[in-house]
This record gives structure tokens, C-alpha cells and sequence, in this order.
């Protein structure tokens, strides 16, 4: 999105205004003031680009896929290691930054709110968009917190100091039904896609609404709402959009397909102004990377079935030994696995060694495994998805972050016709077999729906299915949290590629801890609780 340009001379903005000579509390004529901000379109619209500044990230993104069984982070004892490892308590500095840094959005979206009406000859249909744009933002922090905390504080208009400090918490039940009456308020205030000017680009349209919706109540097992919003983007995209799968799955990720026809909804980074940097400790380090602090688990290179269809323990042409040919194209565009390929910022391609033992000269052996502590793969992988090709120095990016894409509306509608018994053969070539066909798959024993499948079989296609398509994408954990799935997926031994004891055991990483009773949810932070005791108790499982 362009807006960060914008938002990013915030800082270098001054004014100058003339001071009448009767007052005697002077205007000062170095900052902004209440009384002169708030005198300028174009100030308010840095307003509402701080508020899209603090909906999301890049480091959230990584962060939130940090917490779930897709990745490793083997550097140090990191929040997201300590909270599946079952050693995190009311202090964990991710409990307290989260929730601060979602009020401090919400104060943000509150504020603008309550001072556009104050702006002199402001368009009234800009306006309207730029209130429904803020309003979209605030119901988007709010489903964070919830899906982090359960209940939470809650407020529609800013509050006082003393104010904060002596609220309760509020129902999650209630403020998902404030986010569902807040997206059905703006859906028609919005344009559709269609009609975004290429200026707009990144900014919250009709069709971003309606995919969050179905995401809001896919996360609360709604499958009659789930369909009846995906099947807006679907059926109806002169309403709400043209969107569409982009033709290759790899050239989706990439600086120069950003606004595709499949993102509904990005979070906007300018190269020359705001980048992320987090391939300068994920890529191989032969490509220059600085170390590798984060890297794909088994369980997900596990995950990619065969070309044939069939995950890799059905697949009798599946080998041990030679384990990443005739696999999902989509694990070699996510993931570097020994003997994968890797553009190199100059253009050049080369070759990653990783298996212990491999590599023909010292630049080859930079990216073998030696050990967990090492400075190179502690699983054996590094990432890919997301690397960008054009970044600067130390891998700093201005790739945009995809939040809500077409192919994860169409992951929504398949799981929830299944849920409901109601998954046909149509269904199945619109959603699955299309985004597969797309993938690169051509055995007609992947793309083709059975009749003999049972909705459980189903189920576990589809779950799989989501993890391989939107691996490293931030969605993973809260899949697993909806399901009730933590036991299953985020419990117990953490491993790597089969690279200890001469290549013939996987590497073991942690232990991960899931405790059914409290890992749910999150602890209200200790900061929070020691001013505030109307927030307590805190949630079960965790000191008060």
C-alpha cells in the first residue's frame, strides 16, 4: 500500500501560523497542536495512515507464525519459543506488547473519529470511506486481541488515563458481535476493487470486508455465514471485485506482482521509506544472509503431499533418502531444502548444500548443518516464501505482507461446505482442484474429487490443504487455536531433517508443552493487572 509514504513525513512535518497579538497562551508555530492539526485534509489523512501503520506488520506475520508448528526459532529463548515450551508466564514481554500495542492503535482509529468532523471542507464522500477505512482497522485489532486474550477491554471512543485504569473486561462474545455489526455498517460505503484507482492501491476496499467477515466467522465455526460471504467474492465480483488465483504461486510473493488480482488485502511497505528485514537471519547464509535465527520444521516439509496425491507415508514411491523430489511445487517455493535453488540478488542461481557431508568449496559449506546452536539451519531448511529478490543491503525489503488473499477465500468456503456435509464435486474443482492446478499439479489423482472420501477424510484434506498453501503467512496458530487442535499439532517433540548420526535420525529441537486447560488463551499482562485489578482473574491457568 502507498500509504506508508505519507505516513512516514508524520515526523518531518511543520507548520507555520501567525499568533494573534491578543492572546496570551501563544500558538506555537515549530509542531501541531489540537487546534491546528486537525485544520487540514491532508493531516488528517496522516491520521488515518498511522491507524493503517498499526493494524499489522511484517514482524507480526513472522511473529504469529513463530507460535505455531510451521517454524522453529533456535537462537535464543524467544517469547514464541517460551509460549510453546510451556514456560510462559504474566511477565512474557509478548503478552505486554501485543495488548500495548493494540490499544495504541485503537487510540489512534478513537481520536480520528472523534476530530474529522473538525476538518474544514473535507469531501464528504471521502470522508464517509476514510471513517468506514478506520472503523474496518479497529474491528481487525479488536478480533486480535480477542483471539490472543478472549475478553478484553472495550471502548468505541477514547478513554481517560483515570478511565483505563478501572475497566473491566468485556465478553469476547460481545465484541464479535460488534465486529459483525461494524463490517455489515461499511461493507457498501467502500469501492469494490474494480472501481480503486491505482493511486488507492493497498487501502481497505468492499471485498477486503467481506473476506474478513467470512474469516471472523470462520474462527467461530459459522459455516452458513462462512459460505454466505465467501460466496459474495465468488459469485458476485462486479459487486465486490475481480479477484481471481494469480497464475503462478511463486510469483505471488514477489515485488512485481504486488496489487495482483488474488490480494484482497496487504499491508504496504515503500522501499525507499519503510522496509523489513527479518531474510538478513532466515535466508542461507551463502546468500549473505547474517546467521539463521528462524527456520521451516519437519512437520511441515512433512506436510507437502506427493505429485500423486497422496501424502508421503501412502506413497509408496516416496523416498527417505531423496525425500524432496515428486513433492507439492508449492514446498520448493516456501521452503530451501538441501539441493534447492536460489536466485541470488546479482541474478545468478545457485545450488544449497545442507546435508552434512555436502558441498564442494567453503561458500557451498556455508549453509550445511552442524548443530542446533550453530550460526547456520538449526531444522535443516531455511524459508523462502516472502524472500525478495530486489531487497538492499542486509535484506531490507519493501515487499508487501499479504493479509487476506483468494486462495484463502476459497480454502473458507471448501472447509465450510464440508463442515456442513454439503462438499460436492463442483465445489471441490472450484476451490481445491483450482488453487492445486494452479500449484503445478497434473495427476489426475490429486485434482479429481472421490465419492468414497468421508467427511472426516475430507476434513484432514482440507486442514492439510490450508497449511500447505498459506504455510508462512501468519494463519497456521490460529487454525490450530479454532480447531482445538494444540494437543495435536503443538505438543511434544520438535524436530528437523533427517541430518543427525550420519543422515539417519532427524534432528531433535524442543520439547513443546500444550497445556488444553490454559494454551488457548493467552495471560492478561502483569503490567496491566498491577494497575488495573478490575481485569482480573486472568484467564485459567495463569497467576493472577
Amino acid at each position: 500500500m502507498k500509504l506508508n509514504k505519507l505516513f512516514s513525513i508524520l515526523s518531518l512535518v511543520t507548520i507555520t501560523s501567525f499568533m494573534s497579538c491578543n492572546t496570551l497562551d501563544p500558538i506555537p508555530t515549530d509542531r501541531f497542536t489540537d487546534e491546528t492539526f486537525w485544520q487540514s485534509v491532508e493531516n488528517s489523512e496522516i491520521m488515518v495512515n498511522m491507524a493503517y501503520n498499526q493494524m499489522y506488520s511484517a514482524d507480526k506475520m513472522w511473529n504469529d507464525e513463530a507460535l505455531s508448528d510451521n517454524l522453529f526459532e533456535g537462537r535464543s529463548n524467544t517469547a514464541q519459543r517460551a509460549i510453546r515450551n510451556g514456560i510462559a508466564d504474566p511477565t512474557l514481554g509478548r503478552f505486554a506488547d501485543e495488548w500495548k500495542q493494540a490499544y495504541e492503535g485503537l487510540k489512534t482509529c478513537h481520536v480520528y473519529m472523534a476530530n474529522i468532523d473538525r476538518v474544514p471542507n473535507m469531501d464528504a464522500n471521502l470522508k464517509a470511506r476514510r471513517i468506514a477505512e478506520v472503523r474496518f482497522i479497529r474491528a481487525y485489532i479488536y478480533f486480535r486481541l480477542v483471539n490472543f486474550y478472549g475478553d478484553v477491554p472495550f471502548f468505541t471512543e477514547d478513554i481517560t488515563l483515570a478511565e483505563s485504569s478501572t475497566i473491566g473486561r468485556t465478553a469476547k462474545a460481545t465484541i464479535i458481535q460488534f465486529i459483525h455489526d461494524e463490517l455489515d455498517a461499511i461493507s457498501n460505503i467502500l469501492p469494490s476493487r474494480n472501481a480503486l484507482p491505482a493511486a488507492d492501491n493497498g487501502r481497505i476496499t468492499k471485498g477486503a470486508v467481506e473476506a474478513f467477515h467470512a474469516r471472523v466467522y470462520l474462527y467461530e465455526s459459522n459455516w452458513n455465514k462462512v459460505v454466505e460471504h465467501t460466496e459474495k467474492l465468488i459469485n458476485n465480483k462486479g459487486t465486490y471485485g475481480n479477484y481471481d488465483l494469480f497464475p503462478t504461486y511463486a510469483g505471488l510473493f514477489t515485488a512485481a506482482n504486488e496489487y495482483n488480482q488474488e490480494v484482497i488485502l496487504d499491508f504496504g511497505y515503500v522501499p525507499s521509506v519503510k522496509t523489513w528485514s527479518k531474510f538478513y537471519d532466515a535466508a542461507p547464509l551463502s546468500a549473505g544472509a547474517r546467521l539463521n535465527a528462524i527456520a521451516p520444521l519437519q512437520s511441515l516439509v512433512d506436510n507437502y503431499i506427493t505429485l500423486n496425491g497422496l501424502p508421503i507415508a501412502n506413497d509408496a514411491s516416496y523416498n527417505e533418502n531423496n525425500p524432496y523430489v515428486n513433492r507439492d511445487p508449492r514446498m520448493a517455493a516456501t521452503i530451501v531444502y538441501h539441493g534447492a535453488q536460489w536466485q541470488n540478488f546479482n541474478g545468478n542461481t545457485s545450488t544449497i548444500y545442507i546435508r552434512p557431508g555436502t558441498g564442494s568449496n567453503q561458500t557451498e559449506r556455508m549453509d550445511v548443518y552442524v548443530n542446533a546452536a550453530s550460526n547456520s539451519t538449526s531444522t535443516g531448511y531455511y524459508m523462502k516464501k516472502y524472500y525478495d529478490v530486489t531487497a538492499t543491503d542486509n535484506y531490507n525489503s519493501g515487499l508487501n505482507i499479504i493479509m487476506i488473499r483468494y486462495a484463502d477465500v476459497l480454502l473458507m468456503y471448501a472447509e465450510a461446505k464440508n463442515e456442513l456435509a454439503k462438499l460436492t464435486n463442483e465445489d471441490w474443482n472450484l476451490t481445491i482442484r483450482k488453487i492445486r492446478e494452479r500449484a503445478g499439479f497434473t495427476n489426475a489423482a490429486a485434482l479429481n474429487y472421490s465419492t468414497s472420501w468421508t467427511q472426516d477424510q475430507l476434513r484432514t484434506l482440507i486442514r492439510n490443504e490450508r497449511r500447505s498453501e498459506l504455510a508462512l503467512e501468519g494463519l497456521r496458530y490460529y487454525d490450530i487455536i479454532r480447531w482445538k487442535a494444540g494437543k495435536q499439532y503443538l505438543d511434544g517433540e520438535v524436530r528437523g531433517a533427517r541430518f543427525e548420526n550420519n543422515n539417519s535420525t532427524y534432528i531433535r529441537l524442543d520439547t513443546r508443552k500444550f497445556d488444553e486447560n490454559r494454551d488457548y488463551l493467552w495471560s492478561v499482562p502483569r503490567s496491566q493487572m498491577d494497575i488495573n485489578k478490575n481485569l482480573l482473574p486472568n484467564n485459567p491457568g495463569y497467576a493472577n
